[in-house]
């Protein structure tokens, strides 16, 4: 389980990332001063929990919070605070815990124990940086000349009137099929019908954005293409990538 701090007071940040090493097996990742910052972070990467205060610089902890429940794949957000009176607002935002300073180290660990045991039932994994794995081999179209494709190597393909843009980590292949024929030929455990006019390999997603309707759009390991997941798949892809 892998977590952040944040926490603009050096001794009270020590004091924590001690007593959560000292009483679980989370892993702190990176520790923040500043709201902004964890922001920035938290675009490009995928934590399990976070430990949060509410006075810190530029964004404080509420309005952090916030931004973080709109989040496709939440973490458990823990407050770590002096102030009682915002407790309220805190779990109107689903907070997991709200700590309040001086910490209190049995109840600390008590609510560590209860965090990891939350965090195994929830079935939430970061998707990892690691190679994907070889799969099927697909016959690619490139002028008069079949190339032949592992399927790993296939980012994403998408219908184009009659014929199916397939996109590679070597190119651009067009096939004289609908994307329906296309995604019959690949390993459906491996790839993902996330809207009709696009299919996408799983293995290359890297991050999962929010956007309008509730909708998602998947970005790519390796590629700048932002790939749609329709109003109608949503249900499915959640339960699939464990959202």
């Amino acid at each position: 389980m892998r977590a952040i701090i944040v926490e603009d007071e050096f001794l009270a940040r020590e004091e924590l990332e001690f007593l959560i090493t000292t009483h679980s097996q989370i892993e702190i990742v990176e520790r923040f001063e500043d709201g902004l910052d964890v922001l920035k972070y938290l675009q490009e990467h995928e934590v399990d929990a976070i430990f949060l205060d509410i006075n810190i610089p530029s964004l404080d902890g509420m309005l952090l919070a916030n931004n973080i429940s709109k989040f496709a794949r939440k973490p458990f957000i823990v407050f770590t605070t002096a102030y009682k009176e915002h407790a309220a607002q805190a779990f109107e935002l689903e907070a997991f815990d709200y700590i309040l300073k001086p910490y209190d180290e049995r109840r600390i660990a008590s609510m560590l124990h209860k965090l990891e045991d939350a965090f195994k039932r929830s079935g939430k994994q970061v998707v990892k940086e690691s190679a994907p794995s070889p799969g099927k081999r697909i016959n690619l179209i490139n002028n008069d000349n079949i190339i032949v494709t592992d399927s790993a190597d296939i980012y994403y393909a998408e219908a184009q009137e009659k014929v199916t843009n397939v996109y590679t980590k070597n190119g651009k292949y067009v096939m004289p099929m609908s994307i329906s024929e296309f995604h019959a030929l690949l390993p459906q455990d491996q790839f993902y019908r996330s809207h009709r006019s696009y299919t996408v390999n799983l293995n290359r997603i890297h991050e999962i954005v929010p956007w309008f309707n509730n909708t998602y759009l998947l970005r790519l390991r390796d590629c700048d293409a932002e790939i749609p997941v329709s109003r109608s798949k949503v249900k499915e892809f959640r339960q699939l990538m464990h959202l």
